[in-house]
């Protein structure tokens, strides 16, 4: 019988609706290596055109599980979905695991539907800046640090420095622009489905269950019950991974990787840098 079908054109053909899947987890920064993998641009858009390519697919599944990370990248990755979303003319369904907080949430809302797990957390949009001050370190050890700079604001923030207030100002208004930007953004694309809510664009975060009632997320559920939901019981589920380097080894990128892993890896490239990831994820209690 099956050999028959074969012969059918495809339109008169009974087969399967196939869902690809592309899984976005970790810290978004711009750098990323074989040990400390990370989002960006760089390895996410592999994932997202393999996924979008396949013609024969209705929508496209995103899972995220994200503590944020740079802005940029956030907004670039997200800009990215929209664009093939619409070339491609596909619904786009993102699932929300245990966390989509700040550019993770920015990067959620290129989804036409959130769903969230009851227990996830969701929120956080907001802007944060983060650095540690040596400078009564480097007397009491008698360090004599000395830079020269042409400009006088070369080396705003130096945290070898006693802070400024000028600094700290600058630093603020940068930081207004930056959260209005994600501000318009999610009010672009979740817009009347949003409560009245002062602390919204606050940084707070909160459950799915909660995020719901805000209108951060559309609903509650998971990816296998809910694609079978919309596209009948027989729907498959293809999750799309990087391609495989030298060895046999998956190139570094989305979808890697568990926290004690990286932070084994992460200790070639610097510890303070896996302290940094670790505190992002420790902020949601994760």
């Amino acid at each position: 019988m099956a050999s028959y079908r074969s012969l059918l054109p495809r339109r008169f053909r009974r087969t399967e609706t196939t869902i690809p899947v592309v899984r976005l987890q970790g810290v978004i920064m711009a750098g990323a290596s074989q040990f400390r993998p990370a989002l960006n641009m760089a390895t996410v858009a592999p994932l997202l055109e393999k996924a979008f390519a396949d013609k024969r697919a209705p929508a496209v599944a995103i899972i995220i599980n994200s503590p944020g990370g740079s802005p940029v990248q956030s907004r670039l990755i997200f800009r990215r979905i929209r664009d093939l979303a619409e070339e491609k003319e596909k619904k786009v369904y993102v699932f929300v695991e245990d966390l989509a907080a700040s550019g993770g949430y920015m990067i959620a809302i290129a989804g036409d539907e959130i769903i969230a797990d009851p227990s996830s957390i969701v929120g956080s949009i907001g802007v944060v800046s983060a650095s540690f001050g040596f400078d009564e370190m480097i007397k009491k050890i008698g360090v004599d640090r000395r830079v020269y700079t042409a400009g006088k604001n070369k080396v705003t923030l130096d945290p070898f420095q006693p802070e400024k207030k000028a600094d700290v100002d600058h630093l603020k208004e940068l930081q207004l622009e930056v959260h209005k930007v994600f501000i318009d953004l999610v009010k672009e694309r979740r817009g009347s489905k949003l409560a009245d809510n002062d602390d919204l664009f606050s940084g707070l975060f909160w459950s799915g269950l909660k995020g719901q009632e805000l209108g951060l997320v559309d609903s509650l559920g998971d990816l296998r019950t809910v694609l079978k939901d919309r596209y009948g019981d027989k729907t498959k589920l293809r999750l799309i991974t990087m391609p495989r380097g030298l060895f046999g080894r998956r190139m570094a990128g989305a979808g890697f990787g568990d926290m004690s892993s990286r932070i084994a890896g992460a200790a070639a490239t610097g510890l303070l840098d896996a302290v940094e990831e670790r505190a992002l994820w420790s902020r949601y209690g994760l």
